[in-house]
């Protein structure tokens, strides 16, 4: 099972609870336990990973508790998942364990937690602080916590933020075993790093969020550890071809940068990054339009579309090289908080296809139900999603929140 890293180099953030004051061990908590189901269309391509469905369980709490009026904060969320099939699945987390003290115009944060960057819908391309929980969800929506120190200056000319990263962490790619995975299989238990540092490269990122009139802008600087690692094909112990992750140190200058008018949302994020190999640039970029009481019902919907570049071309180590979104989110604006949001991504170069659906509702006060469909159709033999062509799938997943 993985866990979050070694306890050694943690010892210190679980410090804060023993520190707390007892008023906030006895808070009450919050949180939901969910069972997932994943079924897929096809067998396998693999002949080593496992057929039928899989099945999954997780657990997330969370925990938060202010004090002295607001300027002290202690939040704590744990994770736990635990999967059939995929033993890369199973995971002992700790998505957020941090500390808030705000003085004045400042905020300062220590521990472990999640930052978020981005406006785009299909892709966050400048989302850079937290690795990618890649098997939790292949959207690459959810994040792991990254140990973290964060100062922000508040002031009328926007949010000043600095960041302290002390250690990297791996991305979660699924096992042998697994589906919606790369053939071959990446092997995440011999990462290799361009730091001799590996892991516990510092890392230290500059970010400026500003609100001017309709445009809401955020500006970043990244020195460090690359999210985003590049596989070097070797074989392993028993001979069988895997891909090695391999973390390059980096450089990152980027942008998000949404301006709102009524009905419309432009949305733009970019970014040009420089390795010691390799220098280039990547944009998404587009728009949701929002139609208000669609016909004259309480119900709304929005139309997006985006655009994704990215200056490496085929070259590039991902499948949003030049490809176009178009969707749609349906919000029903009832009870039970009833949503559905569909799209795919087109390649106008090949003609591959990812197309994917999500719709949610919860049932009564204390269950959500979710169903979740991707679909892969005309699969390009260049495209990175090649080794994922049998694998569309169908889930369902039951949540009890409490």
């Amino acid at each position: 099972m993985k866990t979050i890293f070694e306890a050694k180099k943690v010892w210190w953030l679980l410090g804060l609870l023993s520190a707390a004051p007892a008023t906030i061990l006895a808070s009450e908590w919050s949180g939901y336990l969910t069972a997932e189901i994943r079924a897929f269309e096809r067998s396998p391509l693999d002949g080593e990973q496992k057929g039928g469905a899989s099945a999954a369980a997780i657990f997330e709490s969370e925990f938060y508790q202010e004090w002295n009026d607001g300027d002290q904060a202690l939040e704590f969320t744990p994770y736990f998942r635990i999967d059939s099939h995929d033993e890369e699945r199973d995971l002992i987390d700790i998505r957020e364990l941090s500390y808030l003290h705000v003085h004045e115009d400042w905020e300062f944060r220590v521990g472990i937690s999640k930052v978020f960057w981005g406006v785009a819908e299909s892709q966050h391309l400048v989302d850079t602080i937290n690795q990618t929980d890649l098997v939790a969800n292949p959207d690459g929506e959810d994040k792991l916590g990254q140990p973290m120190a964060q100062a922000v200056y508040v002031s009328r000319y926007g949010d000043f933020s600095a960041f302290v990263l002390p250690y990297f962490r791996e991305r979660t790619f699924p096992g042998r075993e697994g589906r919606l995975r790369s053939i071959p299989w990446v092997d995440t238990d011999n990462p290799i790093y361009e730091s001799s540092d590996e892991d516990a490269h510092v890392d230290f990122a500059f970010r400026w969020f500003n609100v001017i009139g309709d445009f809401d802008i955020g500006l970043h600087y990244f020195r460090g550890t690359s999210r985003d690692p590049g596989f070097i094909p070797e074989g392993d112990s028993s001979g069988r071809a895997v891909l090695r992750p391999y973390y390059q140190q980096m450089d990152q200058v980027g942008l998000d940068l949404q301006y709102t008018k009524e009905g419309w949302l432009w949305k733009l994020e970019a970014l040009g990054r420089e390795t010691s190999t390799d220098r280039y640039s990547a944009m998404v970029g587009g728009f949701e339009y929002t139609i208000y009481g669609l016909f004259g019902s309480s119900m709304d919907l929005g139309l997006l579309t985006e655009v994704h570049l990215d200056s490496r071309g085929l070259a590039a180590p991902t499948p949003f090289n030049r490809d176009v979104f178009a969707g749609g989110r349906l919000t029903w604006n009832d009870d039970a908080d009833t949503s559905l949001i569909a799209g795919a991504f087109y390649d106008p170069d090949s003609g591959s296809t990812l197309g994917r659906v999500e719709w949610e509702r919860r049932l009564k006060n204390s269950y959500k139900l979710e169903i979740e469909a991707q679909k892969l159709t005309n699969i390009d033999p260049r495209d990175l999603f090649f080794s994922l062509r049998r694998d569309s799938f169908l889930q369902i997943a039951i949540s009890r929140y409490y």
